[in-house]
């Protein structure tokens, strides 16, 4: 636990990582510098066979290191949450950064609007500097600023993300939009920051734009989404219906 953030609402980070090496440090290493300092920082370790675990044990007293075998993305962020004591909860990937305000600017909206639930911001793609060149150009279609309806990007109040539950894990992508179509439909708060909080790298082994025979999980996802709010719009009518108010044309 850092010291600094025994006077303010508690915030656990939760980073789970697969084979990251390459870029882990980074990422700790943002979350280490926001000027919110977070009260613990929970790395989930899914089954990882590179230099992870000895990555993470140089930030022992700075990081809580657990390691579970290779269950994906969802079951890690999961496992994170069972562990975590913050009020709020924050979840950053493993080749991700942040700004350095990013919980700073967030923890702000949330102390001064009890209303909402959770608060997200902008995300800056970039091309990781690794990249040849060739390869970078053909990345940089993907370089945009945009609002960011991402896990990293988002701060939210830990009885909120309990009313919502766990995020999937029979999926390898769209946890997340799952998790937050369900947020959506039980009618959790959200604000927009239009800040940038968070830089997203894009690397060759990006899933959501190398792995083209995934996105028939995205669009699983939208049916699933449609399916549901179809039928919360035909229970709506019928309520409607039955209490005699429905519309008659003249």
């Amino acid at each position: 636990m850092m010291g600094k953030a025994v006077s303010k609402p508690l915030v656990s980070v939760i980073i789970p990582v697969y084979n990251g090496e390459r870029y882990l440090t980074q990422s700790i290493e943002s979350v280490l510098a926001q000027t919110y300092h977070p009260t613990e920082i929970i790395l989930v370790d899914d089954g990882s066979t590179d230099k992870t675990a000895t990555l993470a044990k140089q930030y022992h007293g700075q990081i809580r290191y657990v390691l579970q075998k290779n269950l994906g993305a969802g079951a890690a962020r999961n496992l994170g949450v069972e562990f975590a004591q913050g009020r709020f909860l924050a979840f950053i990937d493993a080749d991700d950064l942040w700004m350095p305000k990013k919980l700073a600017q967030q923890m702000a909206v949330l102390a001064s609007e009890p209303s909402v639930d959770m608060v997200f911001g902008n995300v800056k793609q970039f091309v990781s500097p690794e990249l040849r060149i060739e390869k970078a150009n053909q990345l940089n279609q993907f370089i945009e600023i945009m609002p960011g309806y991402h896990v990293g990007t988002m701060l939210i109040r830990r009885e909120a993300f309990q009313r919502v539950g766990d995020f999937k894990t029979n999926v390898e992508l769209a946890e997340f939009q799952y998790w937050y179509s369900r947020g959506i439909d039980l009618g959790l708060k959200h604000k927009m920051l239009s800040d940038i909080l968070m830089k997203r790298r894009i690397h060759k082994n990006n899933q959501g734009i190398y792995k083209r025979e995934h996105r028939i999980e995205y669009s699983r996802f939208i049916k699933t989404v449609l399916d549901r709010r179809r039928k919360k719009d035909a229970s709506t009518a019928d309520g409607i219906a039955s209490s005699g108010h429905e519309k008659v044309d003249p």
